[in-house]
């Protein structure tokens, strides 16, 4: 069974899945077929693949309690680590792409444009997990510090979710979906705590 598989194989299936959706990108930028507006297509392609990861980071800890796949704790940082990648690549296109690197006009747009607001915001609260998703920083901080600093992935999902709905202008479908997908995943974890109490 897959599900009972030593965690390398995990890891290893993870590092490949995480990596494809970019090389893919990458061999169809080389190609020119990332259509009429290549910069548009990868800002949305890599803030909707920072989505998917936060949505599979907090997709943890219910399959593990439902189904018992446990293997999958030990692989949640390697997922956070790919929204953190996908969310700089994001953040890079958009200071390419929009900003022709200039980033002393970042904090003009910044207040023009709310929903880029609130995606630094999410972005900024992102770089503490990245920064403390070593086993050496978790000794550090201790478990318990580590873990309280590590809910902060939902106020990032929430504002991943956010900064998705509040750019598209027509069709809704898609930050819909996320915003259902994550406020199930958020309940979930309130049930049970309110369970336990």
């Amino acid at each position: 069974m897959i599900f009972t598989a030593d965690s390398r194989f995990h890891r290893q299936l993870i590092v490949v899945n995480g990596l494809l959706p970019a090389l893919l990108m990458l061999v169809d930028g080389w190609r020119g077929k990332l259509g009429a507006n290549p910069v548009e297509f990868v800002t949305r392609a890599t803030g909707v693949l920072t989505l998917v990861f936060l949505v599979l980071t907090l997709l943890v800890t219910p399959l593990r309690k439902i189904f018992g796949w446990n293997w999958l704790l030990k692989q949640r940082r390697l997922i956070g680590l790919y929204a953190f990648f996908y969310s700089v690549a994001h953040l890079l296109t958009y200071l390419v792409g929009d900003r022709d690197w200039q980033i002393l006009t970042v904090a003009e747009d910044v207040y023009k444009r709310p929903f880029i607001a609130v995606g630094m915001i999410s972005f900024i609260l992102m770089v503490p997990l990245a920064v403390t998703s070593t086993n050496a920083m978790i000794k550090k901080m201790g478990g318990k510090r580590w873990a309280q600093l590590h809910k902060l992935t939902y106020l990032i999902t929430i504002g991943g979710v956010v900064h998705y709905y509040m750019i598209v202008k027509s069709d809704i479908t898609y930050p819909v979906f996320f915003g259902v997908i994550t406020a199930v995943l958020l309940g979930y974890r309130a049930v049970m705590s309110f369970a336990k109490a």
